[in-house]
């Protein structure tokens, strides 16, 4: 019989699952697991929620675990308005992303230095983008902000196109979706002051970001639109 090690852990998603279980989702220094927790419903309603420092005991073998032990172990990053929504923005980019238990024990605690930062109330735009970056660095898709794909310098006065499966590319003539030399060398030194770089960086994001994704829409985007 295998023997359960205790492991640090965050609530990602969960629905209701037969009468009174849940279907979880962590995310853990061991990666996205899924696991069904037995008796998680009732009066008190669910016993997992979002932000939640967790420490966890996962059985079996298969990709869909089962939950023996579940305690909180610190306290719960409080998010409220724009804050909650980047929350529940940065658990619906693990989801879609993350491999199956695929260890990330870095990327785990910048989530949870991530989490803590929204709460104390730091500015949403330059938290975001790093931890964009760090899950695409992670996944082993970034590219360089200091030279391009032919290994040239970025150069201050060059304008430049993402190509997601190599890099950046000078160009001559203007087109949609291009980022100035100045930009991106600011987004190199993570100059978050720089004239255009914050808006410079969600773009890019969304360039490298969207290949992955793919064509189905986030939620927490749409929540952000709507609020």
């Amino acid at each position: 019989m295998d023997q359960p090690t205790p492991q640090p852990a965050y609530v990602l998603h969960s629905r209701a699952y037969k009468e009174t279980s849940a279907l979880v989702d962590f995310l853990t220094p061991q990666g996205l697991m899924r696991a069904v927790l037995r008796r998680a419903r009732g009066k008190g309603g669910s016993l997992v929620r979002p932000f939640v420092p967790l420490e966890v005991e996962l059985y079996g073998k298969g990709e869909l675990k089962n939950v023996r032990r579940l305690d909180t172990v610190g306290i719960a990053a409080w998010l409220h308005g724009d804050a909650l929504f980047s929350g529940l923005y940065l658990n619906e980019l693990l989801m879609r992303l993350l491999p199956a238990e695929a260890p990330q024990p870095e990327l785990f605690e910048h989530y949870a230095l991530t989490l803590q930062a929204l709460a104390q109330g730091r500015p949403l735009e330059p938290l975001l983008r790093t931890f964009e970056w760090r899950l695409l660095e992670d996944l082993g898709y970034t590219f360089s902000l200091s030279h391009d794909l032919n290994d040239d310098l970025i150069q201050a006065d060059g304008t430049y196109r993402l190509r997601v499966d190599a890099g950046l590319e000078r160009v001559h003539l203007a087109q949609p979706g291009l980022f100035k030399g100045t930009e991106l060398l600011a987004l190199a030194q993570a100059d978050w002051e720089a004239p255009g770089a914050l808006l410079a960086a969600k773009r890019l994001m969304r360039q490298a970001l969207a290949v992955h994704l793919g064509p189905k829409p986030l939620v927490s985007r749409e929540l952000f639109r709507k609020r």
